[in-house]
């Protein structure tokens, strides 16, 4: 049984170094039109994101470690997905937008895994396809947007939460989240892994990918990864 209670944070490598944080400006009291309208003026190819979350409006400026960070997890993340055979489509910082619940945030990954199936070689509409599967955040700055209500209210089964030092996995229980330790779409790795592979990955991308992979496939021999 998945417990609601916190838990005690896996430790991180003293080798990741305090980050920089992004850059935020925050509306209040905005109608969705406005929020549109700002949106629509931005323009697509900003590099800004935008969060939407019944009326306030939070437009981040990613620093070079935000961006690295959500690379990085990304990487983790396909690779994971390859080496266990699984199937994904991934929608990187789509505009997850949903009127009738008055949000639209802009996640820094997003993926379809478990309901790839049903999403594959379509475009996706929001209103009738189910909301993406996993979502990942990079926030190492204090944001004023409640993410994980945010995303609980949107139906996001799974969302993880890096602040440039800690990994926060949160799993949807009804309508909310519980903060558990272990993904329930990989729930054999450990916090542990991603950790020494962002560590890796200061280094050498490539050769952490390659490790992550070794490892993996270790696992899969030892059957560790398919119970």
């Amino acid at each position: 049984m998945v417990s609601t209670t916190p838990q005690t944070p896996t430790p991180v490598p003293s080798a990741i170094p305090q980050p920089m944080g992004e850059r935020r400006v925050v509306f209040y009291n905005l109608s969705w039109q406005a929020y549109q309208q700002i949106s629509q003026a931005l323009g697509e190819g900003r590099s800004a994101r935008l969060t939407f979350d019944d009326g306030t409006l939070e437009i981040t400026m990613p620093s070079a470690e935000h961006e690295n960070f959500g690379e990085w997890i990304g990487l983790f993340i396909r690779v994971l997905v390859e080496e266990l055979g699984l199937k994904i489509k991934s929608m990187g910082s789509t505009t997850l937008t949903y009127p009738d619940l008055n949000k639209s945030p802009e996640p820094d990954r997003a993926y379809y895994i478990q309901n790839q199936p049903s999403v594959t070689g379509k475009k996706i509409d929001f209103a009738q396809d189910p909301p993406p599967d996993l979502v990942v955040e990079v926030d190492i700055t204090h944001t004023d947007i409640n993410k994980p209500r945010l995303y609980a209210a949107i139906g996001i089964p799974e969302f993880w939460r890096f602040n440039g030092q800690v990994l926060r996995i949160h799993h949807l229980q009804g309508q909310q989240y519980a903060e558990v330790e272990a993904s329930p779409t990989f729930p054999n790795v450990p916090k542990s892994r991603l950790y020494e592979f962002l560590e890796q990955c200061q280094v050498d991308e490539v050769g952490a990918s390659k490790a992550l992979r070794a490892w993996v496939q270790q696992e899969l021999q030892n059957s560790e990864l398919g119970r």
